[in-house]
C-alpha cells in the first residue's frame, strides 16, 4: 500500500515532513464540537495516520474545542520523533459549527499553554494564528507568539486564513514558515498566498483541499493539489479509516 512519503518532502524551515498530512478536526463531534461518538475509532485512525508515514498532523484548540489535541496525545504519545504535529489559537467557539476570532494576547497565550497541556510538548513544533482578528491589531497578536517563541513554547509561527497584504505585514512582524488557507482545485482565491508561499519557500497548508465539486474523485483533487506546487501540503480529514487509506494512495498517482 501507498504512503505519504510517495508524495515527497517539503521543510518546513528546519522540520522535514512527508507533503501529504493529516487534519485532526473531523474527529471530534458533529459541528467540530465534542467528542467523536467512538473515541477509540479515533484513535485508530491517528495510528493508521502515522503507521501510513504521515509524520505531519495539524490541529487546533478550537476543534472540539479541545478534544482533537486530547485525542491526538492519548493516541500518539509518546510521539515518534519525526512527527511534527502543528495546532493553532486565535478562534473561540459558543457552539457547534461557530466560530468566533479572538487574537487578544491574553487569549493566545492561554490557547498555547492549554494546547502544550494536552498535547503533552513542551514546545510545539508549529503553531499557527488561527485568523487576523479585525478588533486586534497584527502586531499585538503576533507580538505575544514572538514572546511564547522566545520562552522556548513554540519551534516555529505560521499564520492562517491570512490574505496577501496580512501575510506581508506578518512576516515583517515574526519570522512566518507557513500559511494555512482555504485552497483547492475549485477554490483559488488565496492564489496569491500561494506564488508568494512558492516564491519564498514557505509550507502552504490548504484547508478543505477536498472542496472540489467538480471532481468525481476525492484522489484526484489531492493529486492536483500535490501537483500544483512543490510548497503544497495537503491535510486531508476524515474520521474513517479506510478514507484515510483512500487519501493517502493519492500520493502516489500521477
Amino acid at each position: 500500500m501507498a504512503t505519504a512519503a510517495a508524495a515527497g518532502t517539503f521543510d518546513i524551515a528546519d522540520m522535514t515532513v512527508n507533503r501529504l498530512g493529516f487534519g485532526a478536526m473531523r474527529i471530534t463531534g458533529e459541528g467540530v464540537w465534542g467528542d467523536p461518538p467512538d473515541r477509540d475509532a479515533a484513535h485508530a485512525v491517528l495510528r493508521r495516520a502515522v503507521e501510513l508515514e504521515v509524520n505531519l498532523i495539524d490541529t487546533a484548540n478550537s476543534y472540539g474545542p479541545e478534544v482533537s489535541e486530547e485525542l491526538i496525545a492519548e493516541a500518539l504519545y509518546p510521539y515518534p520523533d519525526e512527527l511534527v504535529i502543528a495546532t493553532k489559537g486565535g478562534l473561540e467557539r459558543s457552539g457547534p459549527g461557530q466560530w468566533h476570532r479572538n487574537g487578544h494576547p491574553d487569549h493566545l497565550r492561554e490557547a498555547c499553554e492549554g494546547s502544550l497541556r494536552r498535547l503533552r510538548l513542551e514546545r510545539i513544533d508549529l503553531y499557527q494564528l488561527h485568523a487576523p482578528d479585525p478588533n486586534v491589531p497584527i502586531a499585538d497578536s503576533l507580538g505575544e507568539l514572538n514572546a511564547l517563541q522566545n520562552e522556548g513554547k513554540i519551534r516555529h509561527i505560521g499564520v492562517s486564513n491570512f490574505d496577501i497584504e496580512q501575510l506581508a505585514q506578518a512576516r515583517e512582524l515574526s519570522t512566518i514558515v507557513s500559511v494555512q488557507n482555504r485552497y483547492s482545485i475549485d477554490d483559488r482565491q488565496h492564489e496569491p498566498v500561494l506564488e508568494v508561499s512558492e516564491r519564498d519557500g514557505l509550507g502552504f497548508i490548504p484547508w478543505f483541499p477536498l472542496g472540489a465539486g467538480s471532481v468525481e474523485s476525492p484522489q484526484q483533487a489531492l493529486v492536483w493539489l500535490l501537483q500544483r506546487s512543490p510548497v503544497m501540503l495537503p491535510i486531508p480529514g476524515t474520521s474513517s479509516i479506510e478514507h484515510l487509506e483512500e487519501n493517502v494512495a493519492a500520493a502516489a498517482l500521477a
